[in-house]
């Protein structure tokens, strides 16, 4: 099993957590953000994750997942096509904007780029999001957008999101969530990151594993 990914890539996390809980081994490969090749060799387009197994590959994360839960232990089977899963994803579009216009300035300088993936990771998101400059300027319009919906989130919490154990919702959302770390005028409430740390130790989750076991 041969598991495709970026560091930070939210998508890649929540397949990196759910391998995890359930103690799968597998082999990790980081692709350099620029590499367009590997994953258009592959699979025809640049997208990740991508997961190969055996026979089976999919550079879909639901669908790795559903791959890796065969006895939906976490229920997405169930919970993916009632509305509250759509909502939840709505949700996490409206989270994620902000999350990566806080976080895609920092997440440039950390390990997982060099000079060339950084200028290319640079160039493709600034066309969709503006100079990367004028979002740190903006930074705390987004953290304030920020606190807001994740005061939505808390009440959720119960341990976890709308249930007391883990399901595929808290994969999600801590994924989509984990990247915020890197930002240093940021900080989580207390909630939210006992939240987070309980999701990832849950799915023995490592961040940074790829570069510094």
């Amino acid at each position: 099993m041969k598991l495709y990914h970026y560091v930070h890539c939210p998508f890649c996390l929540r397949v990196r957590m759910v391998l995890g809980l359930f103690g799968i081994r597998y082999e990790s490969i980081v692709l350099p953000y620029n590499d367009e090749k590997t994953p258009i060799d592959i699979m025809g387009v640049k997208m990740l994750p991508i997961l190969t197994d055996g026979h089976f590959k999919t550079n879909e994360s639901l669908e790795i997942i559903k791959h890796l839960d065969s006895n939906d232990v976490l229920k997405l089977r169930t919970l993916e096509g009632l509305e509250e899963f759509k909502q939840l994803e709505n949700y996490l579009n409206q989270l994620g904007s902000n999350v990566h216009s806080l976080a895609m300035p920092y997440w440039i300088y950390t390990k997982e780029f060099d000079e060339s993936s950084r200028k290319y990771f640079q160039e493709k998101k600034e066309i969709k999001r503006g100079p990367f400059s004028e979002l740190v300027k903006r930074k705390e319009e987004f953290i304030l957008a920020l606190q807001k919906d994740l005061k939505e989130l808390e009440n959720q919490l119960n341990p976890f999101y709308g249930a007391s154990t883990l399901r595929i919702y808290d994969i999600m959302i801590a994924s989509h969530l984990w990247g915020m770390y890197v930002v240093p005028e940021f900080q989580f409430s207390t909630k939210i990151h006992d939240y987070l740390q309980k999701v990832g130790k849950e799915c023995h989750f490592d961040y940074h594993k790829d570069f510094w076991s």
